[in-house]
């Protein structure tokens, strides 16, 4: 009987120990602080008085560079953790057509700017549900390269129209301009209408908190500002049908959770990054703890669930935040709390929202009694206060940032990104995480749901000249409309149609699904399509 029992714990030891090299999350949520350094984060636990959700988590690092330079932009940062591949400056979703950095793979033809498939559309491949949720427009470059693939985060035109035929089940953020055609008020170059097209495509679309807060299943866009949302601490005041982050993060796990395949969600804060650039501590401050209110979301489903793993990080730093600065050189080992988070407590709105109040009536009276109420600060110069009023639209911030920076020990050393290795805090993984690449992260991801980067890639970016081609069909982009490229697949009697940057084919009068995106390469003049379209069109031949 003894020898039985100790056979059975031996056993049970065994399995503790073996199962979870074999599990898998059914559920994984990244959560992405832009710009965000030690310094961001710890200021703004200091500006708290308590520990941050993130503090819960257990903690890695990870090196950010990118494949041209030691210090990466936002769009080769997030195609390297969003597809698993280091990335040229301001690509998205591609590979690297120019390599300056060692331990990248050489450029090949096959490989130049070739289009690779994130762990959302691999996900969805998988059939699990598929969510990105924002700050800034939804067309900006992080979640740009987990759901669209071009050579310039900036066309906002081209990733908006990839993003909405993708498919995705949520979509929270800003950005409406570049879904609406010029003729109506919009930015979109094209003609296109893709607001009506995205009910057409089945999902409800809202432009508020109330609307957002009545949804509860099925596709969902929900876009709440033109452009950008507001930064937090200006919400409430100027913009309270805004949703905060923690809402949208909230409500988009409600949605994706009801698939029983599971979900993937990429969630980003994405204006600490802006406030970074303008060295701007209060915008830092709001947008972290609005962050961090979005990563205890998470972290509250993901213990309830106990089949979810949760990713924290940043992307790359910004600003060269630290705390102590020359001000401090003689006075560092003597500096009290208060004079950290006292000028920052004094301040209401970022320099963003001091903007919005001010409007274009800027008197000397009018600058010191909005920017004494709302920024906190009283013993403005009388330079300042010219800086002030002269400065340009959009850039408050960069000017009432350092104002208060140097009233505090916050120092600053560019307007830039920084270069250094930062933290990322995990829950949920089954193995300890040390040092780490960015592009380990996207291989974390499809690890734990169980899915094949490479396979995924294979699957949705078939070289459509070659294929075709092999096939005995002739093959063109149609340009007769710059803006909606069709590429044409011709063979006897049988014609195809499939239009670029969309997820369909016409075919013999019917319009089918392809089951991805078809995607031209305008560095190397190439088209992909998915290998269901190359499926489809040989079944008809």
């Amino acid at each position: 009987m003894v020898r039985r029992i100790r056979c059975w714990v031996m056993l049970l030891a065994l399995l503790l120990v073996t199962a979870p090299a074999d599990a898998r999350a059914r559920n994984v949520i990244v959560l992405m602080c832009d710009g965000t350094g030690a310094t961001h984060t710890t200021v703004a636990r200091w500006y708290k008085g308590g520990p941050l959700a993130m503090d819960q988590m257990y903690v890695g690092r990870v090196r950010t560079w990118g494949a041209e330079s030691l210090i990466t932009d936002s769009a080769p940062a997030a195609t390297a953790f969003a597809t698993g591949h280091k990335a040229s400056d301001k690509a998205i979703g591609v590979m690297p057509w120019s390599v300056a950095m060692p331990g990248v793979p050489a450029v090949t033809e096959e490989t130049k700017a070739r289009p690779v498939a994130s762990v959302l559309e691999a996900a969805k491949l998988a059939g699990k549900a598929t969510g990105i949720v924002v700050t800034s427009n939804v067309q900006h470059a992080s979640p740009a390269a987990y759901s669209s693939h071009w050579p310039d985060r900036n066309d906002y035109n081209e990733i908006g129209e990839q993003q909405l035929y993708l498919g995705m089940d949520v979509i929270f953020g800003g950005g409406s301009r570049y879904l609406i055609p010029a003729e109506k008020g919009g930015a979109r170059k094209d003609g296109e209408d893709l607001m009506e097209e995205a009910r057409r495509l089945g999902y409800r679309v809202v432009s508020d908190r109330s609307g957002m807060m009545s949804l509860s299943s099925g596709r969902v866009l929900g876009l709440f500002a033109p452009d950008d949302l507001s930064y937090e601490f200006d919400r409430p005041v100027l913009t309270p049908s805004q949703p905060s982050l923690s809402e949208m993060t909230a409500k988009a796990i409600e949605i994706l959770s009801k698939d029983p395949d599971g979900f993937f969600l990429f969630v980003e804060g994405s204006k600490i990054d802006w406030a970074s650039h303008a060295n701007d501590p209060v915008g830092v401050v709001s947008d972290v703890l609005a962050f961090d209110d979005a990563v205890l979301v998470a972290l509250d489903f993901a213990r309830r669930s106990g089949d979810t793993a949760v990713l924290v990080f940043s992307d790359h730093g910004n600003g060269g935040m630290s705390l102590g600065s020359k001000v401090t050189d003689a006075s560092y080992s003597k500096l009290p709390l208060n004079a950290l988070v006292e000028p920052l407590r004094r301040a209401r709105l970022t320099g963003e929202g001091v903007e919005r109040l001010l409007g274009d009536q800027r008197t000397e009276s009018g600058i010191r009694e909005v920017v004494a109420s709302n920024y906190g600060i009283t013993d403005l110069t009388d330079d300042e206060v010219k800086a002030i009023a002269q400065a340009e639209k959009g850039r408050m911030n960069y000017v009432l940032g350092p104002i208060l920076s140097r009233r505090s020990p916050i120092g600053w050393t560019t307007n830039g990104h920084t270069g250094e290795d930062l933290f990322i805090n995990y829950y949920g993984l089954k193995e300890p995480l040390k040092t780490i690449e960015n592009t380990d992260i996207a291989r974390i991801c499809a690890r734990e749901m169980g899915v094949n980067l490479d396979e995924a890639t294979s699957r949705l970016f078939v070289d459509a000249f070659a294929v075709f081609g092999s096939m005995g069909a002739s093959v063109r982009l149609d340009k007769s409309d710059p803006n909606n490229q069709v590429l044409v697949v011709e063979r006897g009697r049988v014609r195809a149609e499939i239009p670029l940057s969309k997820s369909t084919m016409r075919l013999g009068g019917r319009v089918v699904s392809t089951g991805g995106l078809s995607v031209l390469s305008p560095i190397t003049g190439k088209v992909y399509v998915p290998q269901r379209a190359v499926e489809v069109f040989k079944a008809a031949m």
